[in-house]
């Protein structure tokens, strides 16, 4: 190949690319971060206790404690317990907690590993894992705290004490149960 056949050839591939990338920006759209102040995406996952479909959508109006794990690793299993203490404390003021499973088996698995521990929270199951990409995760456990307007207030990486007086107390502010009810307080 001659030196000017080498330049068009060249020129033929950056042309190429060029076009690709011009045609890629143009039909995706405007990719927006997810993150603390951003809109909660909306997602699809079977719930393990019913079979059902659930989107976000269900949970319009709470405060959700939004935990993306998988069965497999061991820093989502060590937080799985705080976050049950943290349910079954605010659970009554209306917190709801969101557990999406994007393990790569059958949801029977998933449901029977939640059984076997006694979790009560909402555990939905994602085999796609599409919620990954729709929460823009870099892992597992992933979780996100999102207000009563769908606003995502918190987002943290890696395990956490659910239970810690911190959380706890973000959760009673967003949930505007600053008070203990009277029998919490022994009245």
């Amino acid at each position: 190949m001659t030196q000017r056949g080498q330049w068009i050839f060249v020129l033929a591939i950056v042309g190429a690319l060029s076009g690709a990338l011009v045609l890629g920006v143009t039909l995706t759209p405007a990719l927006q971060p997810v993150g603390v102040e951003s809109k909660a995406p909306d997602f699809i996952a079977v719930n393990v206790a019913t079979g059902d479909s659930v989107s976000f959508a269900a949970y319009e109006g709470d405060v959700v404690l939004l935990n993306i794990w998988a069965t497999w690793c061991t820093p989502c299993v060590t937080e799985m317990p705080a976050i049950q203490r943290l349910y079954d404390e605010l659970h009554p003021h209306g917190l709801k907690v969101v557990a999406i499973s994007v393990d790569n088996t059958d949801v029977e698995r998933v449901r029977d590993w939640i059984d076997e521990r006694d979790f009560t929270f909402d555990v939905l199951h994602d085999q796609s894992a599409r919620i990954e990409r729709e929460y823009q995760t870099t892992g597992v456990p992933e979780s996100f705290v999102i207000n009563r307007d769908g606003i995502i207030v918190k987002k943290v990486i890696g395990a956490v004490e659910w239970d810690h007086p911190t959380q706890v107390a973000l959760m009673r502010r967003l949930l505007g149960a600053d008070e203990q009810p009277s029998e919490e307080r022994g009245q």
